[in-house]
């Protein structure tokens, strides 16, 4: 085999890996889940060793660097260096884990993806996958239909597509249909071909219409928009793009005016969905929680995928459940890697407007010499790219795109695809690799292959036994000793350990003869959770319930007090708190932490409504008690 057709060979491997990551992921729910993110994580070794190889069998190879490589490969480093300082190992190694992941796709893609041929592979692929999931979100919609796969969605009467949220289905979309659009005005295509992408563009924003996501909307209006008008400044798109800019403008119009306003009223009367004004003081909240977080860490950030974890130390009174990230993925940023991450994203920002306008004259040169009609499907690409970057930039100030790997990774993809048109403007940033650059690339491309691999193992045996101890079929003990398996593959997990020794307290507390044993080796679990998470006060509490239980009310308010520090507005932690003074037989206490968390929050509030009414009845029998004492003498 001749060198020539080995590096097609390497190239195409790489490329048919790429392209199992970008179609797998959004399919896997965005490979949110462990077991997804394991087969993605996975395919990127692959790709770390195809690329290896290649710089060692093909000698002409060359490294395409241009500036946003420098800033990537920084972050990468800030990541590991901030995972080796984070308070919570376990999360931060995940986050860690897939930054890498991103980084490594990126610089991949860059140096090995760049030619016209593969470029329009990834781009065309992902607009036909776009289409079928679209059109799986519309079966949805039209069949008033909560299934995706074999899971339920929450989200009554939105569509999801192949996601369990809306709005990530949004904020995938949201990247494609400017792609779509440019290509359908702009590039070079067979008419049978133009005919398919039209119709693509058109289901994908059907799809997303039926999301509900008013933020996807708006993200890919913004995207759209931005494309067809750069279009219609060119003599040779005007009237197509203007066309398809009023056809939009019209549909748009018309389907909010008369079908989808009165959908989008039924849906957002569902209790599964914070809407309206609530949603927007929601979000309020946990982006004031993300800001206080960062004004308290301000270089560092409170650490990676921290964010969940510290919440309820800093949440408002208005908020009860658990927000998984910022819903603002830049303040996010600022929360859990500080200034210090900012201003490396920031330098990011800034040398891709600056390579943006260093590139684009060359891209239209490219479109003005094709043919005459000014189609290039390199200028569609280029612009129908920049177009989804900036849906996705905009999504971004109300939700949290970055977070759902199937979105981050096409986000990470389409901008090294842009990225590299840098080539057309300038030849500074190839380099023949050295052969001590290779040898260096080499043993980081080993040593990554070897770590991914080692943790994708744990993480799969981990997700495993979770999964399994997840069942509710499953007795207290049965669950714990499950929960134990995955303990033992992953030791730094803090939440295994917490569910462990909770298992063991509601099994304390069902009042078998071993009873205290129970409670005690519930107490040890805990501690093990504090050590691994000392943020958490839930284990805090439970230590504290134990205590109580045992009769142990003398050592017990320590740990009450510091888990009211650690969540000092949960409606859960105040109604416990309350337990707590009913044991000590301070009932006018009991009752004004009971008040304060029905006040918290008023529905589903089990322990606080049951035991302030057994409260208030013992009081009165006291007082009534008291009462027949005095008339008695």
């Amino acid at each position: 085999m001749s060198r020539e057709n080995l590096d097609k060979l390497f190239e195409r491997g790489i490329l048919a890996l790429v392209l199992a990551i970008l179609v797998f992921a959004p399919l896997a729910l965005g490979a949110v889940n462990a077991w997804a993110f394991v087969v993605v994580q996975g395919l990127a070794m692959g790709v770390m060793a195809l690329w290896g190889l290649r710089l060692w069998l093909v000698p002409k190879t060359r490294l395409l660097w241009p500036p946003l490589c420098w800033v990537v490969l920084a972050f990468a480093v800030y990541a590991v260096i901030r995972y080796l300082t984070a308070d919570i190992e376990y999360v931060a190694r995940q986050e860690m884990i897939r930054v890498l992941v991103y980084a490594v796709l990126f610089l991949a893609v860059v140096n090995n993806l760049y030619r016209q041929e593969s470029v329009h592979s990834i781009g065309f692929t992902m607009i036909f996958l776009a289409t079928g999931i679209a059109g799986y979100a519309m079966f949805q919609f039209f069949t008033h239909s909560s299934h995706v796969w074999w899971f339920i969605s929450p989200y009554s009467g939105r569509a999801s597509g192949t996601y369990i949220s809306p709005n990530d289905l949004a904020g995938f979309l949201e990247m494609l249909l400017p792609l779509a659009l440019a290509f359908l005005v702009a590039g070079r295509l067979h008419p049978l071909m133009r005919v398919f992408v039209g119709y693509a563009a058109l289901v994908i924003g059907a799809g997303l219409a039926v999301t509900f996501s008013r933020g996807g909307w708006v993200a890919a209006a913004l995207g759209v928009f931005a494309v067809l008008l750069t279009l219609a400044s060119r003599r040779q798109h005007r009237m197509a793009a203007l066309l398809i800019l009023a056809l939009i403008t019209g549909a748009g119009g018309f389907a909010g005016q008369y079908y989808l306003k009165s959908n989008y009223d039924i849906v957002h009367k569902e209790p599964t969905v914070i809407n309206g004004r609530v949603d927007l003081n929601t979000r309020w909240d946990m982006w004031m929680a993300a800001a206080d977080m960062w004004r308290d860490h301000f270089w560092f950030g409170v650490g990676p995928a921290h964010y969940n974890w510290r919440f309820r130390e800093y949440r408002d009174e208005h908020v009860q459940n658990q927000p998984g990230w910022a819903h603002n993925d830049y303040l996010n940023l600022l929360a859990e890697w500080g200034a210090t991450g900012g201003m490396i994203v920031l330098a990011g920002m800034t040398l891709f407007a600056a390579g943006f306008s260093q590139t684009w004259k060359h891209v239209q040169r490219g479109e003005s010499s094709a043919g005459g009609k000014g189609m290039s499907n390199r200028f569609a690409f280029f612009t129908g790219a920049c177009g989804g970057l900036l849906a996705l930039a905009a999504h971004s100030f109300i939700d949290f795109n970055l977070h759902i790997p199937a979105n981050a990774i096409l986000g990470v993809t389409l901008l090294a695809l842009v990225g590299t048109n840098l080539r057309f403007a300038t030849d500074r940033y190839w380099a023949a690799p050295p052969p001590a650059l290779k040898a260096a690339m080499t043993a980081v491309a080993a040593a990554g292959i070897l770590y991914l691999g080692w943790q994708g193992w744990r993480r799969d045996r981990e997700a495993h036994w979770l999964r399994l101890a997840d069942s509710p079929r499953l007795m207290l003990l049965e669950r714990a000793a499950l929960l134990r398996n995955a303990f033992a593959v992953e030791p730094k997990n803090g939440q295994t350990a917490y569910d462990i020794g909770e298992a063991l307290r509601m099994q304390s507390f069902a009042g078998d003869q071993d009873y205290a044993a129970q409670a005690t080796n519930a107490m040890r679990w805990f501690r093990k959770a504090i050590a691994l998470d000392h943020y958490d006060g839930y284990a805090f509490l439970r230590i504290g319930m134990c205590l109580d239980w045992l009769g142990e009310q003398d050592q017990s308010g320590l740990f009450y007090r510091q888990a009211e520090l650690l969540d000092p507005n949960g409606y859960y932690m105040v109604a416990n708190i309350g337990w707590h003074y009913l044991q000590i037989g301070d009932d006018a206490a009991a009752c004004q932490w009971f008040k304060r968390s029905l006040r918290l929050q008023t529905a589903d509030n089990v322990i606080a409504s049951t035991y302030l009414d057994l409260t208030r009845k013992k009081m009165m029998r006291i007082a009534a008690g008291k009462v027949s004492a005095i008339f008695a003498q």
